[in-house]
């Protein structure tokens, strides 16, 4: 089926099953294009929570179709591609959480929304790289168990008193992490009047000599508030589409071209065609771990 068929027949089948379509800033850029929604995974979130369809079709990855369900669980939850999965999710394991809590019993757990929904139960409260440090100062303890990824537990902990302790010690986004100081340096030295603006998943160095450091929703509006013209970018590459889009007249270089999930990337046209169409896949998520998971997510949630 040619795209320009197969995009009328999704909004056709969108309609048809009350469906809502919420697309990551990382997506490709047909599907950002289709998103009723689309943003970073705090505002995705809040979006699922308040939806009216009976339908949410989540162009992401599992964790993010996981949150959808646990918030929504009258309410069907597709993925396109079920083999859409965050690696980085998948690194915290039960028995180091439960080693950490032990070791660590003064201490709450915050934890990064990129983790399953299995983990988020042992979560106090949930976060996100948009509000990681309001969540840590909201929370009642000096020390913070921070869960799983430590370039954005080097962020929080750069602007917080508060003790941050990473759960696990190795935790990274692979994509993230793989931008080194010298391939951003030779980047940066390319463009010398541009601005550097990075999200909190790259590492600790690279943090250190952007002009600005942010979830993709806070980086995204700082392209557009600031008054340059050039824009280095320090995250997954699909954001610059919507960058581009949003803010003509400007001009965006990837901190690292190479920077592309490709699980994000496993959503297309023809798989979200049939995911309506056929109605798959399905995210469940079992109403005892779901119930555990929801107090932390909404949590969150309430925060102003």
């Amino acid at each position: 089926m040619e795209q320009e068929k197969l995009v009328e027949d999704i909004l056709r089948l969108k309609e048809k099953r009350n469906a809502v379509i919420l697309a990551h800033n990382y997506q490709r850029p047909e599907i950002q294009d289709l998103g009723d929604f689309l943003g970073d995974s705090l505002a995705l979130a809040r979006q699922a929570q308040t939806t009216d369809a009976d339908v949410i079709v989540f162009c992401g990855v599992d964790f993010m179709a996981e949150t959808a369900a646990i918030v929504n669980p009258d309410k069907t939850i597709l993925l396109p591609e079920h083999t859409a999965q965050c690696p980085m999710a998948a690194l915290l394991k039960d028995d180091v959480m439960r080693k950490a809590r032990e070791e660590h019993p003064e201490a709450e757990v915050v934890m990064y929304i990129n983790t399953r929904a299995e983990s988020k139960t042992y979560a106090d409260c949930i976060c996100t790289s948009s509000n990681a440090l309001k969540v840590v100062e909201a929370m009642d303890a000096d020390s913070i168990l921070f869960a799983p990824d430590k370039n954005l537990a080097h962020y929080v902990q750069e602007r917080t008193k508060k003790k941050i302790i990473p759960v696990p010690e190795y935790g990274v986004c692979a994509v993230h992490n793989k931008m080194s100081r010298e391939e951003v340096d030779k980047v940066v030295k390319a463009h010398p009047n541009a601005k550097l603006t990075v999200h909190p998943e790259v590492a600790a160095d690279i943090q250190e000599i952007a002009d600005h450091v942010g979830s993709t929703k806070q980086m995204i509006e700082y392209v557009k508030e600031n008054p340059s013209k050039e824009f280095i970018i320090g995250t997954e590459v699909g954001i610059i589409h919507r960058m581009k889009k949003e803010t003509p007249g400007k001009q965006f270089y990837p901190a690292c071209d190479t920077a592309v999930c490709q699980n994000m990337k496993k959503i297309n046209l023809q798989n979200l065609h049939e995911s309506l169409e056929k109605m798959q896949y399905k995210i469940e998520v079992p109403e005892e771990t779901a119930e555990k998971a929801r107090a932390a997510i909404q949590k969150m949630l309430d925060l102003p």
